[in-house]
């Protein structure tokens, strides 16, 4: 008997898969996964399947690493969890302490949570109750940017603006002010900036406007990932820093998709030298192995909350996996390997391979746009190129893809008509090169109707 259609079929019995149309699996497989090595899955068949999107950008390291593997392993003989409300414990602290040193210069404190969707859900929170505590309670709307993400929570889905994510639960979610966002789709890179100079007009304006109201803008630095890996410049980055300080707003960066070394630094704010008042991480801080997700913030949002019990100023949130020790000896792991093995320089030349290979496809008749911010690369496919019109969403022209690529061995996973590569940092020259071959095959599969 086939075991992977044994698989299947209990998976199908069972299972209910995330963000999935469950009735797609009736002509489309479930890909049951046996084990992993380095950027490669396999099936119970044998078949072997490129990981390019990192297992929904969580793996950067490759599958089964043994530095990380050893770190997990040696932490579990001796503590797997413990509370972290009055009790603490080595790993917690160490990565408490280590993040301090490589965040941006003020981000003094850590708040752990079990995925992204909970840090912004502790960020909003926390920002809002921050406001409370120093007397200013009219401060509770946020400002974000059109075209964000994130997460699925109802607060995080309030902050975010993919109507596939939140158009059905409209009427459960915040009242958002939303302002243009910034992206340079279908510009040569030169003029982005000038693109964000005029989006950013916008910004200040509701900034001026709604001061006395906001707690806080939040936005996802540089790349706008489950929006289609829409990409702006770090200026932008710089010009909302500077304009928050002036009208007393706080600043969230959401890099929980584009931190640790996946658009060329470590995290993404330092391309604009500017440090945010709460810097929201999680997907790659543990090589992708365990959940765990953190919110950095800064001594005087600490100190707002310090103070007698009596006065009901405490931060009273709280997860129960909160700084689960494995999850911590597997983040000190990874940045171990970050600090051991020079990953951002050596991230330069595998990003200058994937741009060498995609640029090619700016010249297919049905790519609107190739863009590129580090370790990621996206290719739009369009229906009309001189004038950017879409596919109608209906057509899963991406769904095209992605049959053809898993029948090549190849894991990719478009967001609707955009195909992205996001691998794990351990790729090599020649999987990058199999990559390319097959996003060429798939996107004229895709098209070849059009």
């Amino acid at each position: 008997m086939n075991r992977n259609s044994d698989w299947m079929q209990r998976d199908l019995a069972s299972l209910w898969h995330p963000c999935t149309q469950m009735k797609d699996h009736e002509t489309l497989p479930v890909v049951p996964i046996r084990r992993g090595r380095g950027v490669w899955l396999e099936d119970f068949e044998g078949q072997r399947y490129l990981d390019i999107v990192s297992s929904w950008w969580v793996n950067v390291f490759g599958h089964a690493n043994p530095r990380i593997n050893a770190r997990i392993k040696s932490q579990l003989d001796e503590l797997e969890h413990v509370i972290l409300s009055g009790f603490t414990h080595q790993p917690v602290i160490e990565l408490s302490e280590r993040l301090g040193r490589l965040a941006p210069e003020g981000l003094g404190h850590c708040f752990y949570a079990d995925n992204g969707s909970s840090a912004i859900e502790v960020a909003l929170k926390m920002s809002y109750h921050y406001w409370r505590n120093v007397g200013q309670p009219q401060k509770r709307r946020f400002l974000t940017i059109t075209n964000g993400y994130h997460g699925e929570t109802l607060g995080a889905l309030a902050v975010g603006d993919v109507g596939l994510y939140t158009d059905t639960y409209r009427s459960l979610l915040l009242d958002v002010i939303k302002v243009a966002a910034p992206d340079g789709f279908g510009l040569p890179r030169e003029q982005w900036v000038e693109q964000a100079r005029a989006r950013f007009a916008e910004m200040e304006q509701a900034l001026a406007r709604h001061a006395d109201e906001l707690s806080a803008v939040i936005v996802e630095p540089l790349i706008q990932c489950a929006g289609g890996m829409r990409m702006y410049p770090p200026e932008y980055l710089t010009w909302l820093r500077e304009a928050c300080d002036r009208h007393g707003v706080h600043l969230i960066f959401d890099e929980i998709a584009v931190g640790f070394g996946r658009t060329g630094t470590l995290f993404a704010c330092e391309q604009a030298g500017v440090r945010p008042d709460f810097l929201c991480l999680s997907k790659a801080l543990t090589g992708g192995y365990l959940p765990l997700s953190v919110v950095m913030t800064t001594d005087e949002i600490y100190a707002a909350f310090y103070d007698d019990y009596e006065t009901l100023k405490a931060f009273l949130h709280s997860h129960s996996y909160t700084g689960n020790p494995l999850a911590c000896a597997a983040a000190l792991a990874t940045l171990d390997i970050f600090e051991q093995d020079d990953v951002i320089t050596a991230n330069r030349g595998k990003a200058a391979l994937m741009g060498r290979l995609a640029e090619p496809l700016r010249d297919h008749p049905h790519v609107g746009d190739v863009r590129q911010t580090g370790m990621v690369l996206a290719i739009e496919m369009v229906k009309e190129k001189s004038s950017l019109t879409p596919y109608d969403f209906r057509e899963r022209r991406g769904l095209r893809v992605f049959r053809h690529a898993i029948s090549r061995g190849v894991m990719l996973r478009p967001l609707g008509n955009v195909i992205y590569w996001m691998p794990p940092y351990v790729i090599s020259d020649e999987e990058l090169e199999l990559v390319a071959e097959v996003t060429r095959e798939g996107l004229e599969i895709a098209t070849a109707d059009a």
